[in-house]
């Protein structure tokens, strides 16, 4: 049996160091206008962050990052009332305000790594969760990180993260390995290898491997954007790990996979 070809949630970064684009949608109506491109282009899913989560950036505050995202929220659900939002921050308060403004998930790509209230706000307002790890904080998580064996603590790890999410409430959990974060380029190749046996966990998986460093640093190509092609290519080969959302830049070129694909498979 064919696995279906995975939800497809485009990428929105509000903020002005973001590895990939950063300072390119970081005006309230050009994200906006970003985000309403990529539903164009076949997004199932826009992911708005206002938080750089790249090896080294800073820490901003909850006010800053509600005035970089809410107006966005509020402005994207406005042109388009059935489009799934969701907000990418580690801030219960920004999650919450998010919410009310119109999205529909929270991602955290921290873990609960500051305790449980980011679930509390999904069991709140009964949205799903996702769940990612990520070895340290953003500053140092790229300085020498090390594990005895990299599948197992990961996966653990994401299985105590879902457990404290359901003691608080959470019951719609996304979990999410985390590839470079906290990861050296052979440890995310290993997680890749190893995708198929997240699911023992219980839960669907996103799959964030965009314009990522382990692939530039793979392929020697050191622009983050020209190394959408081999994101795909990768997404493609990676289907059989049957992950259920993936999180991409390059929307048009997901959505082309998911065309072949399934015209690939269709048999009626």
């Amino acid at each position: 049996m064919n696995p279906s070809f995975p939800a497809i949630m485009g990428i929105v970064n509000v903020t002005p160091d973001s590895f990939s684009d950063g300072g390119l949608y970081h005006e309230h109506q050009t994200a906006i206008a970003h985000a309403s491109q990529l539903i164009e282009q076949g997004a199932d899913i826009i992911d708005i962050g206002g938080e750089s989560t790249r090896p080294g950036a800073d820490i901003i505050s909850i006010e800053e990052e509600i005035n970089r995202t809410i107006p966005v929220i509020h402005g994207l659900r406005a042109l388009h009332p059935d489009i799934t939002i969701s907000i990418d921050t580690i801030k219960a308060e920004v999650a919450e305000a998010a919410i009310k403004a119109g999205a529909n998930i929270i991602n955290d790509i921290s873990g609960l790594d500051a305790g449980p209230d980011l679930a509390i706000i999904a069991a709140k307002y009964n949205v799903p969760l996702i769940i990612m790890h990520r070895k340290g904080i953003s500053a140092t998580m790229q300085k020498n990180p090390t594990y005895d064996d990299v599948v197992e603590e990961v996966k653990l790890h994401l299985m105590e993260r879902c457990a404290l999410a359901r003691e608080y409430g959470a019951e719609k959990l996304i979990i999410d390995v985390g590839i470079c974060f906290g990861k050296t380029v052979e440890h995310n190749w290993e997680l890749l290898r190893s995708l198929h046996e997240f699911h023992e966990i219980g839960y669907p998986m996103l799959l964030g491997i965009s314009r990522k460093s382990f692939i530039g640093s793979s392929l020697d190509i050191a622009n983050p954007a020209e190394r959408d092609i081999p994101t795909h290519l990768l997404h493609a080969l990676l289907l059989n790990k049957h992950c259920s959302i993936i999180r991409v830049h390059d929307v048009a070129m997901a959505k082309m996979t998911k065309t072949l694909y399934e015209r690939l498979n269709n048999r009626d």
